[in-house]
């Protein structure tokens, strides 16, 4: 059996990557070294490695800021409530709320590394049955 546990992010700077992601979900991260950090959520984990740790792999594979396709989801309660708070805290949004075809409200966000954030809600009764028990 095979369980999706996480999404790692690659930085030069981790520090900045992982208050941001605090502000944003509102998750304290846990430190097991100092070149790596996890924010664990109920279903999955997003961890955050310096650049360095990329060595421990011999040829560095990944490169911080470098994705342009991929976007790092988190469910939320409310999106508009969410897009408020980012701003007041002075988080540009790259699309304001907005109802998708499948149903979510979403909206998007870069982090400072340019990776993209959707912060999404399902909203209609489709979307909310396919995260239902999840």
């Amino acid at each position: 059996m095979t369980i999706f546990a996480s999404t790692r992010l690659i930085t030069g700077d981790i520090r900045r990557l992982v208050d941001f992601y605090a502000l944003v979900t509102g998750i304290a991260p846990s430190w097991p070294a100092p070149v790596f950090a996890e924010f664990l959520t109920a279903r999955a984990t997003l961890a955050i490695g310096a650049a360095e740790t990329m060595a421990l792999f011999g040829t560095p594979p990944a490169r911080p800021g470098e994705n342009h396709c991929a976007i790092v989801e988190f469910r939320v309660a409310d999106v508009d409530r969410e897009a408020a708070r980012l701003a007041a805290a002075g988080i540009a949004l790259v699309q304001e709320p907005t109802t998708m075809p499948w149903g979510n409200r979403s909206l998007l966000l870069r982090d400072p590394d340019g990776n993209l954030v959707n912060l999404f809600a399902p909203v209609t009764p489709e979307a909310i049955a396919r995260f239902a028990g999840r």
